[in-house]
């Protein structure tokens, strides 16, 4: 009984997956093996395949199954691909790398990191690069790098864009969390004075999720960070704070 829409479906898949892998082959990408080009064409060629075969009549069922199968396979791939497109360009702009390597968030000596999740791009800023002490206003060369961020924005403008300021345990709890959101929110002044058009939401974390214990002056200064998110919608949010 159900064989014809088996048949149809699995066509549908191959030759969307065919067409993904073609597509995930494009040069510049993170090397990462293209996860999200492939992740993306896969689940758009079944959502697409699976409209085509509800929506069509026994006669056109496998040809219709087929073309939305690769129109939705071409589109998820699409998907995949700008995102890590996108992480390349961010982090070239700021001139380092696509660094995914978690021990790179607790190295002292690295004071920027770009990273790539499977729904967003994720830039760490350190504290030292960006505010005087107890300070939420940005120097001038952390300015400048946000806005090239901002400007490359504009190339994205279905990207959701999250901004959450972190800080070490001195001093109180309500105190950081003041400090934390006024820093997320200089930053993402910068970011709209480049890219108006973004969706930028802002917070502020006090002394949650740190990166290592505050028991030392370095580690508190890796600590003292903002972490600017790039999503792929908003359905990929998640709450940097926790």
């Amino acid at each position: 009984m159900y064989y014809p829409y088996q048949k149809s479906l699995t066509a549908a898949i191959l030759a969307a997956v065919v067409l993904t892998g073609c597509t995930a082959t494009q040069p510049g990408l993170v090397n990462n093996g293209n996860e999200n080009t492939k992740k993306g064409g896969i689940v758009g060629a079944i959502s697409g395949a699976f409209i085509g075969l509800t929506q069509s009549s026994s006669k056109h069922r496998t040809r219709n199954t087929i073309l939305g199968a690769i129109g939705g396979g071409a589109a998820g791939a699409l998907v995949g691909y700008s995102l890590d497109q996108q992480a390349n360009e961010v982090a070239n702009a700021l001139g380092t790398h696509v660094d995914n390597d978690p021990l790179s968030q607790i190295d002292p000596n690295r004071s920027l990191i770009v990273s790539k999740g499977e729904d967003y791009v994720k830039i760490i800023f350190r504290d030292k690069m960006m505010f005087p002490t107890a300070s939420a206003q940005m120097v001038s060369s952390a300015r400048q790098k946000v806005g090239r961020v901002g400007t490359l924005l504009r190339r994205y403008p279905g990207s959701v864009v999250s901004i959450a300021g972190f800080t070490d345990n001195r001093g109180s709890y309500n105190y950081n969390t003041q400090l934390s959101r006024e820093r997320a929110d200089a930053v993402a002044t910068t970011l709209r004075h480049a890219s108006p058009e973004s969706r930028i939401s802002t917070q502020g974390c006090s002394y949650n999720k740190p990166l290592a214990p505050n028991t030392s002056p370095a580690n508190m200064a890796l600590n003292r960070r903002v972490e600017l998110y790039l999503y792929r919608g908003e359905e990929a949010r998640i709450n940097p704070c926790q």
